[in-house]
């Protein structure tokens, strides 16, 4: 296979020509910026989402369990597609009295992307910090009650560490999971990597060679990231045991 690229018909000093080119660092930096926020905004709507699933309240655990339905089931280019041309349906967007403007100048490229990944990711970080929170014993929850400890401080002392240790590691593939799929908001113009090189080539008419720039590029991106991940998670666990012989 190695062989039949080298021999191909493929332009390689195009591809050197465009690896550093400044458009494309701007969409390498793009699609770092757009996963980056999505994942910690999914990280926040999960873990609220997750307290309310376990909520005592069927009002609240039926939201969010409806949530979690809802964008987990409907595919992500959907979501995305649905979110861009909002202003269809809703022209004009606003708190009446306080502020108000047409959707389209609002629903940009970005803040489409951006909505769409966050709500997607919020919904299956949710259970993954769902099941971060149940693997932890209840009988850990009563003996922190006994001893005073108060709700906050018993999440904060006793149930965060451990869940830290289960949530993580599934929480690095989803982010580079998320890293791959933000390739989808070229869809709706936004330029990212794909969409930049999309952009390119129109242009240059050289098709294969900016793909496979961008393609070096994606995989350049979840190397570092799943070597940061693997840091992380290295930490986390001396930091888990080394807090056990205390």
């Amino acid at each position: 296979m190695v062989w039949a690229f080298a021999v191909g018909n493929i332009d390689w000093a195009t591809v050197g020509d465009y690896i550093f080119h400044p458009r494309v660092l701007h969409g390498v930096a793009m699609t770092i910026l757009l996963s980056v926020i999505s994942m910690v905004l999914g990280v926040l709507i999960g873990t609220a989402t997750a307290i309310g699933r376990t909520s005592q309240n069927p009002v609240i655990s039926m939201a969010a369990a409806f949530y979690t339905w809802l964008f987990r089931g409907a595919p992500i280019l959907l979501q995305l597609l649905i979110w861009y041309n909002l202003a269809l349906i809703f022209p004009v967007i606003g708190i009446p009295g306080l502020w108000q403007a047409p959707t389209v100048t609002v629903m940009t490229p970005f803040v489409a992307a951006l909505i769409a990944f966050s709500l997607h990711e919020g919904a299956y970080t949710s259970e993954v910090i769902r099941s971060g929170l149940l693997s932890i014993d209840a009988g850990q929850h009563e003996a922190a009650k006994s001893i005073g400890m108060g709700y906050a401080l018993t999440f904060r002392r006793i149930v965060l560490p451990q869940a830290l240790r289960v949530v993580i590691p599934p929480l690095g593939n989803e982010f580079i999971g998320l890293l791959k799929m933000s390739a989808l908001a070229s869809v709706v113009g936004f330029l990212e990597l794909t969409g930049t090189a999309q952009d390119i080539y129109y242009v240059n008419t050289k098709i294969m060679e900016m793909l496979f720039v961008a393609t070096i590029w994606y995989l350049v991106i979840v190397s570092f990231f799943s070597i940061l991940q693997m840091w992380i998670e290295g930490r986390v666990s001396r930091g888990f045991v080394n807090g056990g012989k205390h």
